[in-house]
């Protein structure tokens, strides 16, 4: 109940981070221009943010064993139309669904919650997050090398393939979670508006926008200087700067057992002041892919640290609406890293690496300057 939902998680969210490190190929082959690519991301991004006020609500009144299998089906369904589309806004639609329905992460994580005791919660959430960061670092890799062999269009197909497969497995194997009394689907949604009226959701979801702004800002826009000079560097290798971000995340796992310990705000202002520093390495990328790296190894760390605390209050906060409160939350999430991905293709056209690595520490001191506020 921990390894199979964090699975759920990674393929779901790659298929809305995969077109991150070919942003240049996939623009040139489908006719965007390059200061619109970042939309490959955010489309998937606003299509997620539609999910998570529409779709999400529904496991805290449906079965979510069924919810999760009938959502992967179509995040693969979105990723074939992607993986087959012949101009970009066919691929922006099929991102824009695969992006709606890959709130199946959301479900997920709170069905997770929900069959966790309580003493365990928080080392549940590290578990299944870390599916999150993982599939989001992993899709990079997999992306960059399946696009020097066989085209970015490769890359979607598997992506598809592997959520179809998951789909099936889960409808398999994942426990029946039938609730009886659930309320009706406008009680569901009136309760997640009135979330945002709560100090404690406001408080946390603020973090989560800055946060992901952050996280966006690197990943949308670090292909574009690293494929330039002086680098020069193909997919693959672009791809494999995953590797230190999936190291940084995983690291962060354990951040949950802290959490249970009841030090989830100390763990959230330090990994934010991590956060914040790292922009100072990630801002060498000019002339060191060394400092890039370790920059990246301690964002991720920081992204995941600070995530994980974040779900660990509100599922505690909120018992009785753990979908509805995770859903809420990613609201914060998405348009955090829609902003943090279309901003940043858009900042390097003018001010280059400088000004993207000056944007994310911006947005890491708002999410440092909501903590210590809340």
């Amino acid at each position: 109940m921990r390894l199979l939902p964090a699975a759920v998680c990674g393929v779901a969210v790659a298929g809305v981070y995969a077109g991150q490190p070919v942003l240049g190929p996939m623009g040139r082959d489908l006719g965007v221009a390059p200061g619109a690519v970042g939309w490959f991301v955010a489309a998937g991004q606003f299509g997620y943010l539609a999910g998570l006020v529409l779709l999400v609500p529904l496991g805290d009144m449906l079965d979510r064993g069924r919810l999760i299998a009938a959502h992967l089906t179509l995040v693969a369904a979105g990723l074939a139309v992607t993986a087959f589309a012949p101009v970009g806004w066919v691929a922006f639609g099929g991102l824009a669904v695969a992006g709606l329905f890959a709130v199946v992460v959301q479900t997920a994580v709170a069905y997770a919650a929900a069959l966790a005791p309580p003493g365990e919660r928080g080392r549940t959430l590290g578990v299944v997050t870390s599916g999150v960061v993982a599939g989001i670092l992993g899709a990079r890799v997999l992306t960059g090398v399946l696009a020097d062999v066989w085209g970015w269009r490769a890359a979607y197909l598997a992506l598809a393939v592997l959520a179809a497969l998951l789909a099936v497995v889960c409808f398999l194997v994942l426990p029946r979670d039938v609730r009886a009394g659930a309320d009706r689907y406008g009680q569901v949604l009136r309760a997640l508006v009135g979330l945002f009226t709560q100090r404690v959701f406001l408080g946390r979801g603020l973090i989560a926008f800055f946060l992901f702004a952050s996280f966006g800002t690197l990943w949308s826009g670090m292909a574009l200087p690293l494929a330039g000079a002086p680098w020069h560097l193909d997919e693959t290798r672009i791809g494999l700067f995953g590797v230190a971000g999936l190291a940084g995340a995983l690291g962060a796992a354990r951040s949950g057992r802290w959490s249970d310990g009841g030090h989830a705000r100390r763990v959230t202002g330090g990994a934010l002041v991590l956060l914040l520093g790292s922009w100072l390495a990630i801002g060498q990328l000019g002339w060191s892919l060394v400092l890039l790296a370790v920059g990246v190894l301690v964002l991720d760390f920081a992204v995941q640290a600070v995530h994980v605390g974040n779900q660990h209050v509100l599922t505690a906060a909120y018992p009785a609406r753990t979908s509805s409160a995770i859903g809420g939350y990613m609201v914060f999430y998405s348009l955090g890293s829609a902003l943090g991905a279309a901003a940043t293709t858009a900042v390097y056209d003018v001010a280059g690496w400088t000004g993207c690595a000056v944007l994310g520490a911006v947005f890491a001191l708002g999410a440092l300057v909501v903590w210590a506020r809340v």
